[in-house]
C-alpha cells in the first residue's frame, strides 16, 4: 500500500515538473508571434529602390540617391524624398496581428494575388534582394488587406492605405515645374503662328499695356492676366528627362514665352518653350477618347516636361484680337436711314 501511494506521489509530482516547464520555460509567446513585423527582414532606410505598379498598369520608380530620392527612368528628376521616406517608415510599421486569410484561394478574391492587386510595391534592398508587397481592397474602417511575396497568410493593416501608393510619377515630384515672381514681372512676350505679342508694365503695381495697339484699341485685362498666371507658374504632368527627342518638336517649337522681372534694379530674363502636340499612349478612363499633352522646356530646367493640352492650347492659339476687347457696336438712330424702323401702330377695331 505504501509502495502504490508512493508512485502516485511520484506521478503527482512529473505532472508538477512539467507545468513548471511549461508555464516558466523561456521561449516567444504566441501573441509576439503574431505581433511581428510583416517584412521584418526590410528596413526602411536600408531601401535602395523601389517599384509601384497598380491594377491598370502604370508604373513608377524610385531610387535612393544619396540622402534624396529621383526617378531613375527620368534622367534622375529629383522625387519628393520626404514623402517616400514616409511610405518606407509606413511599411515597416506593418505587422501580422491582424490576420485575414491563410490560402491561395483567398488571394484573388481580396486582390493580393501575383497577378491579380490593387498596388504591387517591389522593394529593392541592396544590390540584390527585392521584397514585394501587395495591397488589396479596403477591410472597412481605414484598413486594407495586404500580404508579403512567398506568403500565403492575408492580414489587415491601416499603416498603408492605396492612395499612398500612388503609380503616377505626379504624385512623387513637385509638379511647379516654372515659376518666377508674379510681382516682379515687368514685360511678356508670346510668340506663337498667329504673331509676336509683347506685354509690358512700368513696375508691379502698374497696369500691363500692349505694344503696337492702333487708335481706338484696348487691352482686355483678363486675357492678360490669364497669360501672366500660366506662364509665371508652369504645373506639368510629369517630367520626361534631359534628351531632346526629335518628337519632341523643340527646335521648331509652336510657342516661346519670354518673360523678364525686376528686383533691385537688377532685371532677368527667362524663356519657356512649348514644343510638339503628342498623343499619350493611354486613353481617358471611362471614355475611351484619346489624350493629348504639350512638350515643355524652361531656361531654368535641363529637363524636358509634358504639360497638359489646355495649357499648350492657351500659349499655342492665342492670336491677336484674344487680348483686345470688343469694338463697340454703335446705337442705331429709329427712323434713320439704315436705322431701326418706327413701330407700326395697331390697326383700330371697327
Amino acid at each position: 500500500m505504501s509502495e502504490r501511494r508512493n508512485q502516485i506521489l511520484a506521478a503527482i509530482l512529473a505532472i508538477q515538473v512539467v507545468l513548471a516547464v511549461v508555464l516558466f520555460w523561456p521561449r516567444s509567446t504566441v501573441s509576439e508571434v503574431a505581433n511581428a513585423p510583416l517584412l521584418a527582414d526590410v528596413k526602411a532606410a536600408d531601401v535602395a529602390g523601389l517599384v509601384i505598379t497598380d491594377r491598370d498598369g502604370n508604373t513608377v520608380e524610385l531610387a535612393r540617391s544619396g540622402d534624396a530620392w529621383v526617378l531613375p527612368r527620368r534622367d534622375d528628376y529629383p522625387a519628393l524624398t520626404d514623402r517616400v521616406n514616409e511610405l518606407l517608415g509606413k511599411i515597416e510599421k506593418i505587422r501580422t496581428n491582424r490576420l485575414i486569410a491563410q490560402t491561395e484561394g483567398s488571394h484573388k478574391t481580396l486582390q493580393v494575388a501575383d497577378n491579380d492587386y490593387v498596388r504591387k510595391i517591389e522593394l529593392r534592398v541592396g544590390d540584390s534582394v527585392t521584397r514585394t508587397l501587395y495591397i488589396g481592397v479596403a477591410g472597412g474602417g481605414s484598413a486594407v488587406h495586404v500580404r508579403a511575396d512567398e506568403q500565403a497568410e492575408v492580414y489587415l493593416t491601416s499603416e498603408v492605405l492605396s492612395w499612398d501608393v500612388n503609380a503616377q510619377e505626379s504624385s512623387w515630384v513637385d509638379t511647379l515645374f516654372f515659376t518666377v515672381p508674379q510681382t516682379a514681372t515687368v514685360g511678356i512676350t508670346l510668340q506663337n503662328a498667329n504673331g509676336v505679342f509683347e506685354f509690358e508694365r512700368p513696375d508691379a503695381e502698374g497696369q500691363w499695356t500692349m505694344k503696337g495697339l492702333a487708335t481706338g484699341e484696348t487691352v482686355l485685362d483678363n486675357n492678360v492676366l490669364s497669360i501672366v498666371n500660366q506662364t509665371t507658374s508652369l504645373r506639368m504632368q510629369s517630367p520626361l528627362g534631359k534628351s531632346n527627342k526629335p518628337e519632341y518638336g523643340m527646335d521648331k517649337p509652336q510657342a516661346v514665352v519670354t518673360l523678364k522681372t525686376r528686383t533691385d534694379d537688377q532685371e532677368k530674363t527667362y524663356t519657356l518653350t512649348i514644343g510638339a502636340r503628342l498623343e499619350d499612349e493611354k486613353t481617358r478612363p471611362g471614355s475611351g477618347d484619346k489624350v493629348y499633352y504639350y512638350v515643355a522646356g524652361s531656361s531654368e530646367s535641363p529637363y524636358y516636361v509634358r504639360v497638359s493640352d489646355w495649357v499648350g492650347d492657351a500659349l499655342v492659339n492665342k492670336k491677336r484680337e484674344d487680348f483686345l476687347q470688343a469694338p463697340a457696336t454703335p446705337t442705331p438712330t429709329p427712323g434713320a436711314e439704315g436705322g431701326v424702323e418706327p413701330a407700326l401702330s395697331p390697326t383700330p377695331t371697327p
